[in-house]
């Protein structure tokens, strides 16, 4: 296994560790959110002011920027070193200030309309309608907060440093939680408080990047220009990476917006199914598309298309190796998580079972959701930011023909399956298209991935088994973890034992 595979898991161990703390404080977090708010009024309309921010937090930093970013400005680091590349982030700085700053001014002021467009549903609702644009108002700014982490974030991933902007998503669910128990303790709005607290929290994510940066020897203090050649080219680069992220984006309020028509909670319900496949995607699936980018674009511009194939390879069978038992144990467990871990307070049966549903529909997709990152980043490693765009148009429509095809007899779980049918298109489109441009044969999933679907299979029907049992199930899940990385280690599968050499090695140092 070559030198820049080994970099690739070791980094995503280490993005994986960070964020699997985030994801634990974030479980926290949304089990205090679940107790306070429920699955009511103020629940749907925090959940819908809190997603509008971050629809366009994935539309101009992580859904087009930071991509675009890292290959322009690794290779402006090759060509004319730090010290001068490092104008490009800064001026990339002012443009984003300026763009956010007239797109958040304009969402402040429209509020009202900008609500009603994005979940026509509650107009019927007065009380839900008015509480939402309050809330919108209020967390909007957080866009211009997160965009500049995502900037930031570009910036040392491109150094090979990962683990600083992994970790800013645990600073804002701290702040969220303190929220949370500042109004409980108060007696403030939870609703109000909560909004308050993701803007406090943005800005705590600002700063914990800086020292980091210091350490490179970058500073936000420096020469800067509205016509840097380095932003013009990012920006070329950006503009069908931003419609593909645009579409992406429509994606979530085409759901929003159906979701709305359906029963009270619904969105809520789509919404803490989707928290909990994200854990998984998260901790490793993201991780590994995150640390492969920089070593691919690398690669790419040395031209070795050999290596850049292989690269490309062993980071899809990372990822499938990982989220093959992590689907099975969502989908047999859907149950007994949703149980434990939001049921109680305001959270009861009905909600568990609704939950429960969305989760199983979300879990069939949670393999693709996974392997979108890895394909993405060799597409804008390749500079080929056009491809994904036209395929995310494609996937698009998949959705919206699935969705209005079973939301119907199935409520919210058809608008989630549907989710998953469409990334499994995504997947199915983009590799098709690599194969122009690597060669029929450079998808070499191997036996990694077969052994891996063979084990993960029985850790669903395990799992399943003590489903009946919700705390002990929930347990076993370290069990059936260690069981399927013992076998697959016996049987030589090559990643399960480079994991495990490198967790033991930090072990051993520690």
């Amino acid at each position: 296994m070559s030198q820049h595979v080994r970099q690739i898991a070791k980094d995503a161990s280490i993005v994986g560790g960070a964020t699997l703390l985030s994801r634990i404080l974030g479980f926290f977090r949304d089990m205090i959110l679940a107790y306070v708010l429920g699955a009511g009024i103020a629940a749907d309309a925090f959940y819908v002011a809190y997603r509008l921010p971050n629809m366009m937090r994935r539309l101009f930093a992580e859904g087009s920027m930071t991509m675009a970013f890292v290959p322009v400005f690794q290779k402006l680091r090759e060509e004319v070193g730090d010290e001068k590349a490092f104008a490009m982030p800064r001026s990339a700085m002012v443009w984003l200030l300026i763009i956010l700053g007239v797109l958040t001014t304009l969402a402040i002021v429209f509020a009202r309309p900008l609500t009603k467009l994005i979940t026509p549903g509650f107009a019927d609702d007065p009380a839900l309608f008015d509480l939402t644009v309050d809330l919108t108002r209020i967390v909007f700014p957080y866009i211009i907060e997160i965009s500049a982490v995502a900037l930031c974030m570009g910036v040392l991933n491109s150094f090979g440093h990962f683990l600083a902007p992994a970790l800013a998503t645990s600073e804002l669910n701290t702040i969220i939680i303190l929220g949370a128990g500042v109004a409980w303790l108060f007696g403030f709005d939870p609703a109000y408080t909560l909004a308050w607290s993701v803007v406090i929290g943005g800005i705590g994510q600002v700063y914990m990047q800086l020292p980091q940066l210091k350490k490179f020897g970058f500073s936000w203090r420096g020469p800067w220009s509205l016509r840097d050649k380095g932003v013009l080219r990012m920006g070329l680069l950006m503009l069908p990476t931003a419609f593909g992220a645009a579409v992406y984006q429509l994606n979530i309020v085409l759901g929003t917006l159906l979701a709305s028509y359906l029963p009270t909670g619904s969105i809520s319900y789509l919404y803490y199914a989707d928290r909990l496949v994200q854990f998984p995607l998260g901790v490793f699936g993201v991780a590994v598309g995150t640390v492969a980018l920089p070593g691919l674009a690398k690669l790419a511009s040395a031209g070795k298309t050999g290596e850049f194939v292989d690269t490309l390879n062993a980071s899809l069978r990372l990822t499938l190796f990982i989220c093959l038992p992590a689907a099975a144990g969502l989908i047999a467990l859907a149950d007994p998580m949703v149980r434990v871990l939001f049921g109680r307070g305001a959270f009861g049966e009905p909600a568990i079972a609704a939950t429960a549903g969305a989760l199983v529909a979300y879990g069939v997709g949670l393999p693709a959701f996974a392997c979108v990152r890895p394909l993405y980043s060799a597409y804008f490693a390749l500079s080929d930011t056009r491809t994904p765009a036209i395929v995310a148009a494609v996937c698009l429509v998949v959705y919206v023909i699935a969705g209005l095809a079973l939301m119907g007899p199935t409520g919210h779980v058809g608008l989630a399956l549907a989710t998953s049918i469409s990334s499994w298109v995504n997947i199915a489109a983009l590799g098709l298209v690599l194969r122009k441009k690597l060669g029929p044969g450079w998808l070499r999933l191997g036996r990694t991935t077969f052994i891996g679907t063979i084990l993960s299979i029985g850790v669903g029907f395990g799992a399943h088994a003590t489903a009946d049992r919700p705390y002990l199930s929930l347990i076993l899940i370290i069990l059936w973890a260690m069981a399927y990385m013992g076998l697959a280690s016996l049987l030589r599968v090559e990643e399960a034992r480079m994991l495990t050499d490198f967790v033991r090695r930090k072990m051993k140092k520690r």
